[in-house]
């Protein structure tokens, strides 16, 4: 798909499927969808920030949100070694003598009205923030000197970032961490939501296995360690896998054993102290 903007033509991005929903934590959902709601003509969306450890639903999250909405969905990884031209507009080889100018996903968002998610957006530097500065206020563009061109978000454009809450990233400048509201926490999930979180994700799993690992992410959750759900689901499933492959070996000695074997390597040797006591 490509289209003419300045005399410039851009190719644009395809955008993400993903078929998740979101269970439980209804409250951080009605706070992104309000963050996005445009309650006047003289009014503009906010563009959130959701904050929480690596694991606990935050890209679900924003999937869920924008699908609620009926939008396109545009996710755009962020990293330490993302550029300014990364996030708008950048110039391809197409043949010998001629560029051809592709849309980032979050170019494309704002073209075609759809939902942007900046996954893991603190873990870009201040040079690349600084280049979305015009779209985070009331002037909602932003400016490709590559391409030279500037190009006004469409009116059903929503942007959200994920941010992980851990040692690894970058602190936001003041003038993008004021234009980033609101934040939005995403915590660890109770239990009764974290079980119909690994249902959701494992419908074809054993009950009684499904509850061995919440019982064991629950405790893990007390001691404030940062074992998430996503990590269940990786020690569920890796364990449903070891006992098909090995289904002589499970009838004799049940599941508890794949279980413990699939946490060590899924989270290590400490992590077993929390499942020996589930």
């Amino acid at each position: 798909m490509v289209v003419v903007i300045d005399g410039v033509t851009l190719h644009l991005a395809h955008p993400d499927e993903l078929p998740v929903e979101w269970v439980g934590q209804d409250e951080a959902m009605r706070q992104l969808l309000a963050a996005w709601l445009v309650v006047d003509p003289r009014d503009t969306p906010m563009s959130p920030r959701l904050v929480g450890k690596p694991g606990v639903g935050k890209t679900t999250l924003a999937f869920a949100a924008a699908r609620r909405l009926g939008r396109e969905t545009y996710v755009m990884q962020a990293t330490v070694d993302t550029r300014p031209e990364d996030l708008i507009v950048q110039p391809v080889i197409d043949g010998p003598q001629s560029l051809r100018y592709v849309a980032s996903p979050l170019l494309t968002a704002m073209i075609r009205g759809g939902v942007a998610i900046l996954d893991e957006g603190n873990r870009m530097s201040e040079k690349s923030w600084a280049s979305l500065a015009p779209l985070l206020d009331g002037r909602r563009y932003v400016e490709s000197l590559l391409a030279g061109i500037k190009v006004k978000a469409h009116p059903g454009f929503r942007l959200v970032a994920t941010m992980n809450d851990d040692a690894s990233t970058f602190d936001l400048p003041e003038y993008i961490h004021s234009r980033l509201q609101p934040q939005i926490l995403i915590d660890f999930p109770e239990r009764e939501e974290e079980l119909a979180i690994l249902h959701e994700n494992l419908p074809f799993a054993d009950e009684e296995l499904l509850n061995y690992v919440t019982d064991f992410l629950q405790l893990a959750h007390v001691e404030d360690e940062r074992y998430t759900v996503r990590d269940g689901i990786n020690i569920a499933r890796y364990s449903m896998k070891l006992m098909a492959g090995l289904p002589a070996v499970s009838s004799r000695a049940g599941w508890k054993p794949p279980v413990e074997f699939s946490v060590r390597q899924t989270l290590g040797e400490e992590a077993l102290r929390y499942l020996r006591l589930a």
